[in-house]
C-alpha cells in the first residue's frame, strides 16, 4: 500500500498550488498527493512538466480526483452531454498521461454532487455503464486506471454500496475500470465497513479514508485495525489517500456541507502534526 492525501485538507478551494503541496507531503512522509484532475485542462503543458519533475525528484506519485458537473453527466438522458462528459474525462486522462499520473477516482459514471431531478435510476445506470465503457477503452490505452467512486444516498444515487460498485464494474468488464471505496461513505452506507471490503476484493483500486465526520483518521470511532485487515485479506496494494475536510467556507465547505470549523482552530503547523499522527495511525493499523 502506498499513502496519501488530497491537498484540500489545507484549504476550502477546488484548486491550490500543487508545487506547494507536493514538498509538504513528501515532508509529511506521505508517498501520493492527490490533486483536482480538473485543473490539469488549465494548467499549461510547462506546469504540468514541472509538477512531474518535482513529483519525481520528491518520490512522490500523483493520483487525480474529479467530480465531474451537471454539464458533464455521462449518465444524463441528453445523449449531447453525455457526448460533452466523455471528452471531458478522455482530455483530462490525456493530461494525466503527461504528468504521469495513474490513478483517476471520481464519480465518473454521473455528475456529482446530484441534484435528484431525475430519478430513474435504472435508466441512468445503463447509460452509465456505456459511457464508462468508452472512456475505459482511453484509461486501457494509456495505462490508467479508473476508480469509480462509491458514495452515499445523499451525493448520488447510482452507486452506493460496494455490491452495487462490484455489479457496475463487471457490467464495464474492463480491466482499468475498478472502484473506489470511501470509509466516509461505506459509514453510512454499509452494514459493515470490512465486509465491503471484501466484497470489493481484487476490484477495489484505492481507497479514500476519514472519520464518519470527515476529521483525520484517529480523531473518531471508525474500527481501523479491522479494515486494515480486510484490505490485507484481499492482499490489497493499492492508493489509500486520506480526505479529511475540516475547514468551513469556500467551494469545498459548501459541496462537501462543512458548517462549522473541524479543526479545533488549528493553526498550520497543528494541522501539519494532526495529519502526520493520522498518517501513523494509517500505516500502524493497516500494515500490521
Amino acid at each position: 500500500m502506498k499513502f496519501g492525501t488530497l491537498y484540500a485538507y489545507w484549504t476550502n478551494e477546488w484548486s491550490g498550488d500543487y508545487l506547494y503541496y507536493a514538498k509538504k507531503v513528501a515532508d509529511l512522509g506521505f508517498d501520493i498527493l492527490e490533486i483536482s484532475a480538473g485543473d490539469l485542462l488549465t494548467m499549461t503543458d510547462g506546469e504540468i512538466d514541472a509538477l512531474k519533475a518535482l513529483a519525481r525528484d520528491l518520490g512522490i506519485a500523483i493520483s487525480s480526483n474529479i467530480g465531474p458537473p451537471k454539464r458533464y453527466d455521462v449518465a444524463s438522458a441528453d445523449p449531447a452531454i453525455r457526448r460533452a462528459g466523455i471528452g471531458f474525462l478522455t482530455d483530462i486522462m490525456k493530461r494525466m498521461d503527461r504528468l504521469d499520473s495513474r490513478s483517476l477516482v471520481g464519480v465518473m459514471y454521473t455528475y456529482w454532487p446530484n441534484d435528484f431531478t431525475d430519478l430513474d435510476k435504472p435508466a441512468q445506470w445503463a447509460r452509465g455503464v456505456e459511457s464508462v465503457k468508452e472512456m475505459g477503452k482511453t484509461a486501457q490505452a494509456l495505462g490508467i486506471t479508473m476508480g469509480l467512486e462509491v458514495v452515499n444516498r445523499f451525493e448520488t444515487l447510482i452507486l452506493n454500496t460496494a455490491e452495487e460498485g462490484v455489479r457496475f464494474c463487471r457490467e464495464v468488464d474492463n480491466p482499468n475500470v475498478k472502484l473506489l471505496l470511501d470509509t466516509f461513505h461505506m459509514n453510512i452506507e454499509e452494514d459493515s465497513i470490512p465486509a465491503a471490503i471484501r466484497r470489493a476484493g481484487g476490484l477495489l483500486s484505492a481507497l479514500h479514508v476519514g472519520e464518519g465526520n470527515r476529521k483525520i483518521p484517529g480523531q473518531g470511532h471508525l474500527p481501523w485495525g479491522e479494515i486494515g485487515k480486510a484490505l490485507r485479506d484481499i492482499n490489497f496494494t493499492g492508493n489509500v489517500v486520506m480526505e479529511p475536510f475540516v475547514l468551513e467556507g469556500g467551494s469545498v465547505g459548501g459541496d462537501i456541507k462543512v458548517w462549522r470549523d473541524l479543526s479545533n482552530g488549528a493553526n498550520p503547523r497543528e494541522m501539519d502534526q494532526a495529519i502526520r499522527v493520522g498518517l501513523d495511525v494509517l500505516r500502524t493499523n493497516f500494515l500490521a
